[in-house]
């Protein structure tokens, strides 16, 4: 019965989505950190869309094409989360003297947006260790 609940979906992600948000915030610190460092190349944090090709998968060939026709629909494919945060380097178009790509205002909204990001996310972990308490505790009485 444990292994059922903590091996739920909510257990999968939320962690590894707070993990990855705790990283990106890195990221985005060491971005800022350089932003008057020539020939520096800003790096990116990819993750929520790895997850996402994980949840509801990816068209194989010669697969059955399924149908989601309501948003709350299981997904069709078992949920086995392996996505892991992957760090890229952006060799976007270089807009200053320096080499440098850092745009000090992307970065700043960047990490006002990651910061919300993870409060979202540690709220509803709160909320969902909460379910689990109540429903632990409601029989006691």
């Amino acid at each position: 019965m444990l292994e059922q609940i903590f091996n739920s979906s909510n257990f999968n992600y939320l962690p590894r989505a707070m993990s990855a948000a705790s990283m990106r915030q890195e990221v985005i610190s060491h971005n800022i950190a350089n932003v008057n460092t020539p020939n520096y190349r800003k790096t990116n944090l990819e993750f929520e869309d790895m997850l996402a090709r994980e949840i509801y998968g990816e068209e194989q060939p010669g697969s059955l094409q399924m149908v989601r026709t309501h948003d709350r629909h299981l997904p069709f494919k078992p949920l086995d989360f392996h996505a892991e945060p992957t760090m890229v380097e952006d060799h976007t178009t270089i807009m200053r003297v320096d080499d440098n790509n850092v745009d000090i205002d992307i970065e700043m909204a960047t990490l006002a947006k990651n910061q919300l990001y993870f409060n979202t996310l540690a709220t509803e972990m709160a909320g969902y260790v909460q379910k689990l308490k109540t429903a632990i505790t409601s029989g006691a009485q």
